[in-house]
């Protein structure tokens, strides 16, 4: 009686990219589970960066069949610093402005990512991009050549 089930681990890699900035864009994820893992992309053929690395981390928490303890790693200081820092609390907090009372920009998705936080324990972790990291380059990949897939349309 009272037992709590422990949360499975799961570790997520993210990366976004976009041709031109705005541009084409891409994402890329790679769910890793119990030596078992999940790659996903999508992207727009119109959008920004910054909106294909919140898309990346959103489309892989959303993957989540259930909530999980996740370490979520990505190339993407705005991503990681936004949770680290406390960025997207005080956003919350102000009515989605910033510290100069201007709008915060991607207000769904970071909505959306806030919404994903009340359902998985998540831990941001920051790489630094195009370094060699193997999680990192594979999702690059994933993310500029689901971008390069607007070129032929």
């Amino acid at each position: 009686m009272g037992e709590v089930m422990k949360m499975k681990h799961v570790d997520i890699y993210t990366d976004g990219a976009c041709r031109g900035n705005p541009g084409r864009g891409g994402w890329g994820a790679i769910l890793v589970f119990a030596g078992r893992e999940k790659e996903l992309c999508g992207g727009e053929p119109m959008t920004t960066n910054n909106r294909m690395e919140l898309l990346g981390a959103i489309r892989a928490l959303e993957a989540l069949r259930e909530p999980c303890d996740v370490t979520l790693t990505s190339d993407s200081k705005y991503l990681t610093d936004a949770i680290n820092k406390g960025w997207l609390e005080s956003w919350k907090a102000k009515g989605w402005r910033k510290a100069d009372r201007s709008p915060v920009l991607n207000v769904e998705l970071w909505q959306r990512i806030d919404e994903l936080l009340g359902i998985h324990k998540v831990r941001f972790v920051w790489v630094h991009g195009h370094m060699g990291h193997e999680y990192n380059e594979r999702c690059d990949v994933l993310a500029t050549t689901f971008a390069d897939s607007f070129e032929h349309m």
